[in-house]
């Protein structure tokens, strides 16, 4: 059996689901989204829902903007408030990176991007019993805080099907279909079926290479273990910012049941790992290490536990920022490489997506569609920040 639709959208994650309903938004009307397992099944359901609008390369900022104003009217525009939750989040340096702080701000603010820095008393105030001595500069967002990657992924995709998106699960592509001029028109399914479309897209996140290498095309995408450990600090953390640590390169989030999340902020070793087998649990000298720097940055924790920890895959590519814009081969599109920061920009991507398609550009405030090509690698044009964080590796 063959099927026919204008977009095929590969992957039924949190990105491909904002992409589907993009597109059927702005009139596409003939879209479909096929995810081999359940939707928001891989590693959105892993995302710890940061939102921030701090990064030093522009267009990401921007496109994180786009997504707070998004996410904090996400009740009217869809009917469902997506998990967010508006804490705010703040950001803190030592000594060394106090310069890139400063003119990453600055950049932020000639955004239109709500942010500011705010002393030690300030931050005392945000969140009680943090040790603030290691810190040279402190910068917040008000309007930035935490969503659930699952949530929002299911608001887009129930926003889609009324608008004609077709979506189906338990449904597998093992190859995309290349014609012998070079033309991807198609994928295979699992099933022995075929899906024939004007324009894939593949949107399958550290399992977009593998689809990449059936029709010839290198996508520069591996998974990067990212361990997350869960603190229960003897009593439930009242509502607190985010907060990203560069002095101890680790982030921390309060959980709605006011437990403490951790994340990693240091990538100068990365682990790569299969996406589809590893272990669940961060390794003991994750936990250790988490354990020290929250003795450090929390001293005054009641009774700490950990609670619990789990895994899950960044799809980082060379410069740890996303690849979004036609492949080498013709009617592949791709929507991968999110490398940390997919949640919080999904909006944008979505809209970026559908623009690029629909009208060959974009009218995203401040983003550079042209940040995020393909062949910049190739070209030794890699997407960096200008102002870079000693220590704090790519993902800012």
């Amino acid at each position: 059996m063959t099927e026919t639709t204008e977009y095929l959208i590969v992957g039924g994650g949190l990105e491909g689901l904002a992409i589907a309903w993009s597109l059927a938004d702005r009139g596409a009307t003939d879209v479909l989204v096929v995810e081999r397992d359940t939707l928001c099944s891989g590693m959105t359901g892993k995302s710890s829902g940061v939102v921030r609008c701090h990064y030093g390369a522009p267009s990401l900022a921007a496109m994180s903007w786009y997504g707070v104003q998004v996410f904090a009217t996400a009740a009217e525009r869809f009917g469902d408030d997506m998990g967010f939750r508006q804490c705010g989040y703040v950001v803190g340096v030592g000594p060394d990176n106090v310069e890139p702080l400063e003119a990453n701000v600055v950049m932020q603010q000639q955004l239109g991007i709500d942010v500011d820095f705010i002393d030690h008393d300030e931050m005392a105030q945000l969140w009680p019993g943090l040790r603030l001595d290691d810190f040279a500069a402190l910068a917040y967002e008000p309007r930035g805080g935490r969503g659930d990657a699952h949530l929002t992924g299911m608001a887009f995709a129930a926003a889609a099907r009324p608008l004609g998106v077709r979506i189906r699960q338990s449904t597998e592509v093992t190859a995309l279909l290349q014609d012998s001029s070079g033309t991807v028109y198609g994928a295979a399914l699992a099933d022995g079926t075929q899906v024939h479309a004007g324009t894939v897209i593949v949107a399958a996140g550290p399992w977009s290479a593998a689809l990449g290498a059936t029709v010839g095309v290198d996508v520069p995408v591996k998974a990067q273990r990212a361990q997350l450990v869960l603190v229960d600090q003897g009593e439930p953390l009242p509502p607190v910012p985010v907060l990203s640590d560069l002095a101890g390169l680790q982030y921390l989030c309060r959980e709605p049941n006011g437990e403490i999340l951790a994340g990693n902020s240091d990538h100068a070793a990365p682990e790569y790992i299969d996406p589809d087998h590893y272990t669940n649990r961060a390794d003991d000298s994750i936990i250790e290490k988490v354990i020290g720097k929250l003795d450090h940055r929390l001293p005054h924790m009641p009774d700490p536990r950990i609670s619990g920890s789990y895994v899950g895959a960044y799809d980082v590519t060379p410069d740890y920022n996303p690849i979004i814009g036609p492949s080498p081969a013709p009617g592949l599109f791709l929507a991968t490489g999110f490398s940390g920061h997919g949640f919080k920009i999904s909006p944008a991507v979505g809209r970026l997506v559908a623009d690029l398609l629909l009208d060959g550009t974009t009218t995203l405030p401040g983003v550079a569609a042209t940040d995020f090509r393909y062949s910049r690698f190739a070209e030794n044009a890699p997407l960096l920040s200008p102002h870079p964080y000693q220590g704090a590796g790519e993902m800012r």
